[in-house]
């Protein structure tokens, strides 16, 4: 699996499906016919040289005119690397593919509050941004979630296509969560989700200085019937085994900056802990949080790898800590 560089979160070199795709099949040549010998709506041509498109769709679309060629492009029927295209003077650059469809190219909707770091016909992994929701509950039907968007970005290509839950990040928990395109690939990985997980790693910015630079934090969590916050019970064997690792990246006198690592993963699991340890996450008022630092929850999930549901293939997404949580920890005077 290759990871992105730079700025962008490491995981899939592009967002954008290829289902089947095989390029040394396609060079120049018309998609394949369909069923009745009747031919294919799609032409793919993958760019050897350095050029910009109208030229290039003028070369290979010969038996057709100039102004043919443009009202192809105006209408939106020709498409770059999957996304439609309609400038003229667009640069092309070897190894890049053009898609020319006789019907209009159906482009991907816009999603707010999230990003696509890869999708296949199994599953679907993005970046979540604090403040979105992962999944409606009841009384909140009628809120922009995840889940409601990434069933819309599918059915957009397949009006049949389905979203399945595998796990959720709470609200205000930004950063990487999957989610199955298929129920098999659903029941495999939350039946195996111990064995398929490999990697489960966030950082929590937390209140006060963590004096231990790592430790382990080992509880029984329970629901609270009234006020549904979860709590340790101090009874062994009464509610969920909890079991967290951390690390301290960076701390002051006011915050610790944390890696933390779940063996189990319970509802505010990491909340939970870290109020129990007397460092709540900052911003977390719900768990003893005071301070406004950050104006959000100061979780998010950096890591997550796991064992592809169906080849098996180690899968691996890290993204970068959250600006806004390095904040505390500057100098003063230095612009935030």
């Amino acid at each position: 699996m290759q990871k992105k560089q730079g700025s962008r979160p490491k995981g899939s070199l592009s967002h954008k499906p290829k289902f089947g795709t095989n390029k040394a099949q396609i060079q120049s040549t018309q998609a394949g016919t369909a069923k009745g010998g009747q031919e294919s709506s799609t032409r793919q041509y993958t760019v050897k040289e350095p050029t910009e498109l109208l030229p290039f769709l003028l070369e290979k679309l010969s038996s057709l005119g100039r102004n043919a060629v443009k009202a192809i492009l105006a209408r939106g029927q020709v498409a770059v690397n999957g996304k439609a295209v309609t400038a003229y003077n667009h640069p092309l650059q070897p190894e890049m593919t053009v898609t020319i469809n006789k019907d209009k190219v159906v482009e991907d909707i816009p999603l707010a509050g999230m990003t696509i770091l890869h999708e296949d016909h199994d599953v679907i992994v993005i970046q979540k941004d604090a403040g979105l929701l992962s999944i409606a509950t009841d009384t909140q039907e009628n809120q922009i979630t995840a889940y409601r968007q990434l069933t819309a970005h599918v059915r957009n290509h397949d009006p049949k296509a389905r979203i399945f839950v595998v796990h959720r990040l709470d609200r205000d928990t930004s950063g990487v969560m999957m989610f199955a395109k298929n129920e098999q690939a659903q029941q495999h990985l939350q039946n195996t989700w111990q064995e398929s997980v490999k990697e489960r790693t966030y950082v929590a910015l937390v209140e006060g200085m963590v004096r231990k630079p790592e430790g382990k934090i080992s509880s029984w969590l329970k629901e609270h019937a009234k006020s549904l916050k979860m709590f340790s019970t101090p009874y062994p064997n009464d509610g969920q085994h909890a079991v967290t690792h951390y690390k301290t990246l960076q701390a002051n006198k006011s915050f610790s900056l944390l890696e933390v690592n779940l063996e189990t993963g319970r509802k505010n699991q990491i909340r939970v802990h870290m109020q129990d340890i007397g460092h709540p996450v900052a911003g977390d008022k719900k768990y003893g949080s005071k301070s406004k630092e950050i104006n959000r929850l100061g979780l998010h999930a950096r890591v997550l790898a796991f064992l592809h549901p169906t080849t098996g293939k180690l899968m691996r997404f890290e993204t970068h800590i959250p600006k806004v949580f390095l904040n505390p920890f500057k100098e003063p005077g230095v612009k935030k």
